[in-house]
């Protein structure tokens, strides 16, 4: 993790593994083919991202072979893979918008099921309080450019609708989650 507990890249597909694997038991090829294919669509082929082993994941004790061997051998989580799983899925979001923070909010949205109703809701928040700091800090850039010849306002007045957009999307969101599991 970074300084502020927000997650690194490999820590992201750690977190992919780990929640497939969480959802249920699945062959070592198949995780990587689901793994790679998740990521690419969110963000796009990234190789940089990719390179996360699942024999590091078997070494660590967080995932096991239940049965065969090689690329057939079927992985399931173990509990302490259940324990890395929910505190990568609860960690901290940066306030920006990179491609980083595009592939961490897929996989909250893809694993909150996992989670007790009460971790679901205490993370639609938090994804609406990195949602305001972005409109916020977004809001600051352009009163600062307000005067500056250009397109710079025009092209921030509509990130700024389209983040005001998503909390209340978010908002919504939050407020359809059950309050108690």
């Amino acid at each position: 993790m970074y300084a502020d507990h927000t997650l690194t890249p490999k820590e992201a597909i750690r977190l992919c593994a780990l929640g497939m694997l969480a959802q249920s038991p699945t062959t070592y090829m198949g995780l990587a083919h689901a793994i790679r294919h998740f990521v690419s669509r969110v963000v796009g082929p990234t190789p940089e991202i990719m390179g996360h082993s699942i024999e590091l994941l078997k070494y660590e004790g967080l995932v096991a072979v239940v049965e065969g061997e090689g690329d057939s051998a079927v992985l399931q989580l173990t509990p302490a893979g259940q324990a890395e799983m929910q505190a990568l899925l609860t960690a901290k979001l940066r306030p920006s918008n990179t491609e980083l923070n595009r592939l961490l909010v897929a996989l909250k949205f893809r694993f909150l099921h996992l989670l007790d109703a009460a971790a679901q809701r205490l993370e639609a928040e938090q994804l609406m309080e990195a949602c305001e700091q972005e409109v916020l800090r977004l809001i600051d850039l352009r009163q600062h450019h307000a005067e500056d010849e250009g397109c710079l306002t025009l092209w921030l007045d509509h990130e700024i609708g389209a983040l005001e957009t998503r909390q209340a999307w978010l908002a919504a969101f939050r407020d359809r989650l059950p309050i108690r599991s």
